[in-house]
C-alpha cells in the first residue's frame, strides 16, 4: 500500500530541509579539516627536518596552556563539551574553540608531542556548527542535531571515512544506543564534509590487505580463526581500557602535582623528552602514521612482519597519555590506531596468523573499546580495508567493546545499556559520574580541570 500523499511530501520536505541545514555545516567543517590536515602535514615535516625542535616542547606547552587559561573559557573541555551540549544544551560551544584547538594541535606536533588529530577535527566541526546555529537561529532540537552534524563532518573528513563519521556521531553519545533521529542529517554532513575535504586536494593514507583473487566476496568463517580474533579482541578491549584509565589518572596526577594549569604541559614535555633519550628512539612522537626519517615503527609499518617491537603499543600508550593528560592538544584516535596496529602485529606473530590482518583488527578494535563505538569501528574497517574480512572486523570490535568495561576516552558519554546486563543503576549516568562513585572524591587544586557543566 502506497503511503499517503501528505506523508510522502512530509518525508521529501524533511530530506530537503535537512540537506539545506546540514550543507553549510559540512562545507565549513570539511574546509576547516582540509586546512588542518594540510597544516599538520607541514608542521610534521618541519619537525622531521629540525629534530632539535623537541627541546622546545616545554615552551610550546606553556604557550598553549597560557592561551587556553586566559582565552579558552571552557574550550579546554574539548569533545566532552560537545557531548554534554548535545545531551543538555547549556552555554553553547564557544566559537573560539576552533582556532584554539587548531593552533594548540599544530604547536603540539611541531615540537614533537604524541597526539592525534580526530579531537581537533571534531571540535572544529562542532564549534563551527554551533556558530552557524546561532546565525541561523534554529530551535533547541535542531541545534542538537546540527552539533552532531559538525561531529560527523569533522570525523568523516579527517579520516576519509564518511559512513563511519555518520555512525560515530550517532553512537558516541550514549553507550549501547544509536541516535537514529539524526540519521539523515549526519549522513549528509559526513558525506559532504569528506567530499569537501577531498575537493581541496587532501589525500588520506591508503591501507591494503592482501586478498586472493579467487577468495570470494568474504573470507570463509573458520572456527579456529574466530577464536583467535575473539582472543585478540579481548586484548584490544583491555588495551583501550588501559589507555583511557592511564590518561584520566595522569590528568588527575598532573593537576595535583602542578596546581597552576598552564605549567602542566611543561612537566609532561620534560617527561616525554626524557623517555625519548632513555629509549633512544623518536618512533613514539607525533601522529605515527608514517615513521620519521631514521625511524622504524609506525602504523603503516605495523602491517608488515617486523614492523613493530613487542612493546611498541605500550610505549605509544605511555607517550600519548602523558602528552594529552598534561594539557597538550590533539586527539586520541590516531595514537590508538598506532597502539592497536602494533599490538595486532605482535598478536599476529604469536597466533601464527597474517600480521596485516591482525594489525587491521587492532587498528579499529582498540578504538572501538576506548570510544565505545563498535558499530562505527566495524564500518571503518570496511571503508579502510575492504569488506572481505567484515565478519572478523565485527567480532574484534564487539568483543573489544565488551571487555573495555564502563570506561572510555570520552567521560561525557552516558550509559544507555549496561555492557554486562542488568546495571539499571548505571542507566543515564555519564562515565564521569561512574568514575566519581568508584573512586572516593579528592580535593582538587584550584586550577584542576573541572567536569563540564550539564
Amino acid at each position: 500500500m502506497l503511503p499517503a500523499r501528505s506523508s510522502l511530501f512530509s518525508d521529501i520536505g524533511h530530506l530537503l530541509r535537512w540537506t539545506l541545514l546540514a550543507l553549510p555545516v559540512a562545507v565549513v567543517a570539511g574546509s576547516a579539516t582540509a586546512f588542518f590536515l594540510w597544516s599538520l602535514d607541514e608542521v610534521t615535516k618541519l619537525h622531521w627536518q629540525h629534530p632539535w625542535l623537541l627541546w622546545l616542547l616545554p615552551v610550546g606547552g606553556v604557550a598553549v596552556g597560557l592561551l587556553y587559561h586566559h582565552l579558552g573559557k571552557g574550550s579546554d573541555k574539548g569533545n566532552n563539551l560537545l557531548i554534554d551540549e548535545i545531551h543538555e544544551p547549556g552555554g553553547g560551544v564557544p566559537t573560539r574553540m576552533a582556532p584554539l584547538v587548531l593552533l594548540g594541535t599544530l604547536v603540539t606536533h611541531l615540537f614533537g608531542g604524541s597526539a592525534g588529530r580526530e579531537g581537533t577535527a571534531v571540535q572544529m566541526g562542532g564549534s563551527l556548527a554551533d556558530m552557524l546555529v546561532r546565525l541561523q537561529r534554529v530551535g533547541r532540537e535542531n541545534r542538537r542535531l546540527l552539533l552532531m552534524c559538525g561531529i560527523a563532518a569533522g570525523f568523516g573528513a579527517v579520516f576519509g571515512t564518511p559512513l563511519t563519521g555518520a555512525i560515530f556521531a550517532m553512537e558516541v553519545l550514549v553507550i549501547g544506543r544509536v541516535q537514529y533521529e539524526a540519521l539523515i542529517p549526519v549522513l549528509i554532513a559526513s558525506v559532504v564534509g569528506d567530499a569537501t575535504c577531498s575537493a581541496w586536494g587532501v589525500h588520506h593514507t591508503v591501507y591494503h590487505l592482501d586478498v586472493a583473487a579467487n577468495a570470494g566476496s568474504h573470507a570463509p568463517i573458520e572456527a579456529l580463526m574466530l577464536g583467535k580474533v575473539a582472543l585478540a579482541g579481548i586484548a584490544f578491549g583491555l588495551g583501550g581500557r588501559f589507555f583511557a584509565e592511564l590518561t584520566h589518572g595522569l590528568q588527575r596526577g598532573f593537576a595535583r602535582l602542578m596546581p597552576y594549569a598552564p605549567m602542566r604541559p611543561a612537566v609532561g614535555a620534560l617527561i616525554v623528552i626524557a623517555l625519548v633519550y632513555v629509549l633512544g628512539t623518536r618512533d613514539y612522537l607525533g601522529l605515527g602514521v608514517e615513521a620519521s626519517p631514521g625511524g622504524q615503527v609506525s602504523i603503516v609499518a605495523a602491517f608488515h612482519e617486523g614492523g613493530a617491537a613487542p612493546l611498541s603499543w605500550l610505549w605509544k600508550t605511555i607517550f600519548t597519555a602523558i602528552t594529552l593528560a598534561s594539557g597538550f592538544k590533539g586527539g586520541e584516535v590516531t595514537p590508538l590506531f598506532f597502539i592497536g596496529s602494533t599490538l595486532g602485529n605482535v598478536l599476529g606473530v604469536l597466533l601464527h596468523e597474517p600480521v596485516a590482518l591482525f594489525a587491521a583488527l587492532g587498528f579499529i578494535a582498540i578504538f572501538a573499546g576506548a570510544a565505545n563505538t563498535p558499530l562505527a569501528c566495524t564500518v571503518m574497517g570496511i571503508e579502510l580495508f575492504g569488506a572481505h574480512y567484515a565478519v572478523y572486523f565485527a567480532v574484534a570490535c564487539f568483543v573489544s567493546y565488551l571487555f573495555s568495561g564502563h570506561s572510555g576516552i570520552y567521560l561525557a558519554q552516558r550509559v544507555g545499556v549496561s555492557k554486562h546486563g542488568g546495571g539499571e543503576h548505571l542507566r543515564g549516568s555519564s562515565l564521569r559520574e561512574i568514575r566519581s562513585v568508584a573512586s572516593p572524591p579528592q580535593k582538587e587544586p584550584k586550577d584542576a580541570p573541572q567536569a563540564p557543566a550539564k
